[in-house]
């Protein structure tokens, strides 16, 4: 391991390999959840509301980011860019929700995308989104890609399959709580192969004409 790969993946005294992976899957388990109560006629920010409740219930409240659910034309937005206020979840619709909860001082942080109704192009979106992903996955664990060869792949991956991938979602590190103050960079901006459970993979792809997007993340 190089003096650059060791920098950005250094980790804090209180890291521990087991509560980072509990956190993830109990992270994973509150979007299942979340997502099951989910349907048309709700506004984006009464889900963002309900969110909350599930993460206070399952004891994650606090984040180290902030909680993003996006409906329709909004699984356009970048993380951090703000969503339309006001937006309805339509009887034939996406919808995707990225939460970043802390667990016992571990970070947690995952993406998933759902649709509602019988829109043929926005569930495929929501299955390919996650195909484009394990793809990635699979080949950069066969492979030992960098991450910057890692989202040229997923970039070509995304294309064959008709979409556009958002490089602006580029992945990032994850440790313990908070994993900026040993590194800030992202996953496309190493020149290394990452290593296995501190980094997050982020697929955003987008249909090349009509106004949604689809995000997973792991």
């Amino acid at each position: 391991m190089g003096e650059a790969q060791t920098d950005q993946e250094r980790n804090g005294a209180r890291f521990d390999r087991a509560a980072m992976l509990e956190a993830r899957d109990r992270t994973r388990a509150v979007i299942r959840e979340f997502a099951a109560e989910i349907g048309p006629g709700m506004v984006e920010e009464e889900a963002v509301a309900l969110m909350r409740r599930h993460l206070k219930a399952a004891n994650m409240l606090r984040g180290w980011h902030g909680i993003h659910v996006r409906f329709g034309p909004n699984t356009l937005r970048n993380f951090g860019e703000p969503s339309q206020p006001g937006v309805v979840l339509r009887d034939d619709d996406i919808f995707f929700v990225d939460i970043g909860p802390v667990w016992q001082g571990h970070e947690g942080d995952a993406g998933a995308s759902f649709t509602v109704g019988h829109d043929a192009d926005m569930q495929r979106a929501a299955r390919d989104v996650k195909a484009i992903f394990d793809v990635t996955h699979i080949h950069w664990r066969d492979s030992g890609l960098t991450g910057a060869e890692l989202y040229h792949f997923a970039e070509n991956a995304a294309q064959r399959l008709g979409w556009l991938l958002n490089l602006d979602a580029s992945g990032h590190r994850l440790s313990d709580f908070p994993h900026e103050l040993r590194h800030r960079g992202t996953l496309l901006d190493t020149d290394f192969a990452p290593s296995d459970g501190l980094w997050v993979l982020e697929i955003h792809i987008r249909h090349p004409d009509r106004p949604f997007g689809a995000f997973y993340e792991d």
